[in-house]
């Protein structure tokens, strides 16, 4: 069955995550769009200040206090965008969290609540969703991350969900082909982004943890969710970083490791002291932004405007084949 995404203008979308980092940047970006959105999170204060401020904009958003990691909250949450919309045309699973420690320190109940988050939030979100989706039709779209690909020391459990999200994802996506679902799936992968990931995570370090540049601008990830959400293709990678350390994994694996290895040291012993060690694992965390504070410089993602831009690819191949050309042609090349 051809699968048909409407104009994001005509379109429902819930988002959860949305209080905060790429879910927020996203449900902004929509609403601005024209979309209608619905928003999903733990923390009411935020969501309700949310939904104020698009609608102050012109913009149309209900908000859902959700626990992801509670099918029945997951169902509540499509069960409102029903019954205050008729349905919904792309769902997003984005909520998602991080530990910071070594995986022998950290404690099983912080490893088993961040997959009941991470990995079981988007098993929910996505059997949920797709209640509806299979009749109406439509976009899933789940954020994975560079982490689906290889994995990432200090981060491990974060790792690991992150390859179950793919696997999951790709199955998903192989069952619904071979009944003809007229649902796109796609999975998101970022790098490092600079939203408020690192203080929502659960740190066992002495040190306040930071991500690794290059960090890219979270309107690429919103970006990326709503290119999605139109023309559904299988994996988008945010930032040529990322793409390359992922193509770098799969041909010379080795050397991933003793990069991966090598930055251990450097990552226990970066930035101040952490203020807040539990971060949002088990209760919502500060809410309401989308940037970071990252100390690094904070980057658009060429690599991946070109990715969901076919204009910019093309002029992006011309330019290139054209220098290749010209170096070529100069005497005494071959």
């Amino acid at each position: 069955m051809r699968i048909r995404h409407k104009p994001l203008r005509e379109q429902v979308i819930v988002i959860t995550g949305a209080s905060s980092g790429i879910g927020l940047a996203t449900a902004r970006t929509a609403a601005r769009r024209g979309a209608r959105v619905v928003l999903a999170a733990r923390n009411a204060a935020a969501l309700d200040d949310i939904v104020h401020d698009i609608q102050e904009r012109g913009g149309e958003a209900r908000a859902v206090v959700t626990d992801v990691s509670r099918r029945e909250d997951i169902e509540a949450l499509a069960a409102e965008a029903v019954r205050a919309y008729g349905g919904f045309d792309t769902w997003v699973n984005n909520a998602g969290l991080s530990i910071f420690g070594r995986l022998e320190e950290v404690s099983d109940a912080d490893h088993r609540r961040l997959f009941d988050v991470n990995f079981w939030g988007i098993v929910y979100g996505s059997t949920v969703a797709l209640q509806h989706l299979r009749r109406s039709g439509g976009a899933l779209v789940n954020l994975g991350s560079v982490a689906s690909d290889l994995a990432f020391p200090i981060q491990g459990m974060y790792s690991a969900s992150k390859h179950a999200i793919k696997g999951f994802t790709d199955a998903l996506r192989m069952e619904l082909q071979e009944e003809g679902a007229p649902v796109s799936v796609t999975l998101i992968k970022p790098a490092s982004i600079d939203t408020p990931f690192p203080e929502h995570a659960r740190n066992y370090m002495t040190r306040a943890p930071k991500l690794p540049p290059p960090v890219y601008d979270p309107a690429d990830v919103a970006e990326a969710i709503l290119y999605a959400a139109e023309h559904g293709p299988r994996d988008v990678y945010i930032g040529g970083g990322g793409k390359l350390m992922s193509s770098l994994r799969k041909r010379v694996p080795a050397v991933t490791d003793w990069m991966g290895a090598a930055v251990v040291s450097k990552t226990q012993k970066a930035g101040v002291a952490g203020r807040d060690r539990n971060g949002a694992l088990y209760a919502a965390g500060r809410d309401g932004a989308v940037r970071g504070g990252s100390p690094h410089h904070v980057m658009r993602s060429v690599y991946t405007q070109a990715s969901i831009n076919p204009v910019l690819t093309g002029i992006l191949l011309a330019g290139a084949t054209a220098a290749a050309a010209s170096l070529l042609g100069r005497p005494g090349r071959s």
